[in-house]
């Protein structure tokens, strides 16, 4: 049996109808059960149900042979026991840097000026801004970003966004975008030996889903 590992939320909730045109939909709903490992109807395969950054971290450690997670997650982590051979173009966004309105980023840009950064995502971050040379103190958050520039604990925030309304809400303006971020389709590299035909073949079938292939 392969094991599947998949990210909760908006990846969850766009893949399952992938899942089930794969004839891997769970048996039961993840909405109303605890469990979180679920069987499929395609009895050779189960899926995991885990949080965004620890989904790629089951596949990336064995415990999964492949999985779903998004391209943040796998820029933020850059875990070496992962391949990530197909973009399902599913749960898109984009990172991008925000402020509030009234601060003045371009200038901060130009000038290198000092800035303090809110985000979960250092890694990533810190390699946008050193590419620009500027300097960059980072605090990390899990949540509640968009109020981090009201109460003085940052300047400006790097986070995803789709619509945009949230950092309206809040006072805030997309300044630049760091890049596009997608749902991936990863395989462990080890899997990939061990189970070459059968991970293959389900590459393929998630390829010719998306219209990849």
């Amino acid at each position: 049996m392969l094991t599947l590992a998949i990210s909760k939320g908006r990846i969850w909730r766009d893949s399952i109808p992938l899942l089930a045109q794969l004839g891997l939909a769970p048996k039961d709903s993840a909405e109303d059960t605890r469990k979180l490992i679920l069987p499929t109807v395609n009895p050779d395969f189960r899926l995991i149900i885990a949080r965004a950054g620890d989904a790629a971290t089951f596949v990336a450690c064995g415990a999964a042979a492949a999985g779903i997670a998004g391209s943040d997650t796998l820029a933020e982590t850059a875990l070496a026991d992962i391949c990530q051979p197909l973009d399902l173009n599913l749960a898109r966004c984009r990172m991008i840097v925000a402020t509030s309105v009234d601060f003045n980023y371009d200038a901060a840009v130009r000038c290198g000026l000092p800035l303090t950064v809110a985000t979960k995502y250092v890694n990533l971050a810190r390699r946008h801004f050193a590419k620009r040379g500027m300097q960059v103190r980072f605090i990390k958050l899990h949540g509640a970003l968009e109020i981090a520039p009201q109460v003085g604990l940052a300047n400006a925030i790097v986070d995803l966004a789709d619509s945009g309304d949230s950092l309206r809400v809040n006072g805030l303006i997309e300044r630049e975008k760091i890049m596009d971020v997608s749902a991936m389709f990863i395989i462990n590299r080890a899997a990939a030996r061990r189970h070459r035909l059968a991970l293959a073949t389900l590459q393929k079938r998630f390829a010719k889903a998306v219209g990849d292939a």
